[in-house]
């Protein structure tokens, strides 16, 4: 048997988390317990939308944009925010590396930033 939430709680869980946490931040290695680790040189936050969670899963509903990047890095995680600024941290996951260049475009495209939940069996 396999340990996890039930469909129902994990989707609930998943659009709380998306409400309460939509605030976006890019990262260069994993943000670690507190999110404030390895930050990237572009500090700004995007807001995410997101669609209702559905078999424990959820995605973003809108591409989240940052242009004329602050630096240049490879953004490889993000962390998820109460707040555009300051706030509490709700959690982190990966995204597939992309190298930046200072004053480039970087889009996460809609459909390609999810968050999702193991589900017992």
């Amino acid at each position: 048997m396999t340990v996890g939430f039930a469909t129902a709680a994990a989707n609930t869980h998943l659009d709380n988390q998306g409400t309460t946490y939509p605030w976006i931040k890019l990262h260069v290695g994993d943000p670690g317990a507190a999110g404030t680790a390895n930050p990237a040189v572009e500090t700004t936050r995007k807001q995410a939308t997101w669609s209702a969670a559905s078999g424990a899963a959820k995605t973003t509903t809108a591409a989240l944009e940052w242009t004329n990047v602050a630096g240049t890095e490879d953004y490889t995680h993000y962390s998820q925010w109460t707040a555009s600024t300051g706030g509490t941290f709700g959690g982190s996951g990966t995204v597939t590396a992309n190298a930046v260049t200072t004053a480039d475009t970087f889009t996460i495209p809609a459909g390609d930033l999810d968050l999702s939940l193991p589900v017992a069996s």
